[in-house]
């Protein structure tokens, strides 16, 4: 869907939302593997990996429950997210949840080889994966400040 807006207050609210779609098209290697180390290490869970974008970005852990109540306090404009997290597959797809100035920002891609195959080919531990994704964000993905 394409983006069409003159307005500069709202253009700079959404400035993060840019900057993490460069760092997802830069980095889907880096993101299919982590988010499969992270599955393997937490195992069936009802958390979906978190992007926290205040202060120093970092990833977390978001609970359904918590996902829903935000869908129910939003009216339900986050439905289909939802429906996505329930049939979310994570040996072909990444879905991540970026949280950011008071807005949310779905992280949904299916990388060219498998997130097992990314984890693998990379042979990088998670540690060390959350490291270099958690840096490469700090250094381009900046949330503007409201005075």
């Amino acid at each position: 869907m394409m983006e069409f807006n003159n307005n500069p207050q709202t253009q700079n609210q959404n400035n993060w939302q840019h900057q993490l779609d460069k760092f997802v098209r830069d980095n889907q290697k880096e993101l299919a593997a982590l988010a499969w180390g992270l599955n393997l290490e937490k195992g069936e869970t009802d958390e979906t990996i978190g992007i926290d974008l205040k202060g120093t970005p970092k990833f977390v852990y978001c609970s359904k429950t918590a996902i829903e109540r935000f869908n129910r306090n939003v009216d339900g404009k986050i439905q289909e997210i939802l429906g996505l997290i329930d049939g979310y597959k994570p040996e072909v797809e990444v879905l991540m949840i970026a949280i950011g100035d008071g807005q949310i920002k779905l992280v949904y891609f299916q990388p060219e080889i498998s997130p097992p195959n990314c984890f693998e080919e990379l042979g990088q531990d998670v540690d060390s994966l959350l490291e270099i994704l958690e840096t490469g964000m700090s250094e381009c993905i900046v949330l503007e400040t409201k005075e």
